[in-house]
């Protein structure tokens, strides 16, 4: 119990959903308000199905592609790390860049806000060493969590505001700073000239 716990903070850290609520209310700017619950929910569900592909196909994948447990390993954490500086020190145009306005569609907010490059590496790394049933636990707990955060994006936005989302975001991006290294530290464990 407490592995899935602990994973599912995980997914859920890379998620980002504190951090993604500007980005969120950025591209819904010019989508009528009547559609914001539908369009989040809908962005929601295929992240959560690309997520569910790589959960199940990711072993495959990585079989397919000849990448050892260690390469995905190290280009998790670096990812991750990429990903953590960002949230530490933002840029205007956000984590993953401007958006091209009107209703989006699965990019930028399914893919990559949500089910991003991060978590799919992750996820596929997990599948080598994690059973299936505990990560979709995981999985599906931190997607939940992420979701209804979203689906109430502009009431926390009024209540938190721009600051108190940022702060959020940097402390989120601390832990995955440390997470990432630790990814990678891992990683080099296992070859035997580090650890001789």
């Amino acid at each position: 119990m407490t592995e899935i716990i602990s994973t599912a903070l995980v997914f859920f850290l890379i998620m980002d959903p504190l951090g993604n609520i500007p980005l969120f209310l950025s591209v819904l700017k010019d989508v009528p308000q009547e559609r914001h619950l539908k369009v989040v929910f809908r962005e929601l569900c295929i992240a959560y199905a690309a997520l569910l592909i790589y959960l199940f196909a990711g072993r495959y994948i990585l079989n397919f592609l000849g990448l050892s447990e260690q390469a995905i390993e190290i280009s998790g954490g670096i990812i991750l790390f990429l990903i953590a500086l960002k949230m530490i020190f933002p840029t205007p145009q956000g984590i993953f860049g401007e958006n091209m306005g009107g209703e989006p569609l699965i990019v930028p907010l399914a893919i990559p806000a949500v089910a991003g490059p991060s978590i799919m590496a992750v996820l596929m790394l997990m599948t080598t060493n994690q059973p299936p049933a505990s990560l979709l636990l995981s999985i599906t707990v931190a997607w939940l969590a992420t979701a209804a955060i979203l689906l109430l994006a502009s009431p926390m936005h009024k209540i938190l505001g721009r600051r108190g989302l940022t702060a959020i975001e940097r402390l989120m991006g601390m832990l995955l700073v440390m997470m990432s290294v630790q990814m990678m530290l891992n990683a080099l464990a296992s070859f035997s000239w580090v650890s001789a």
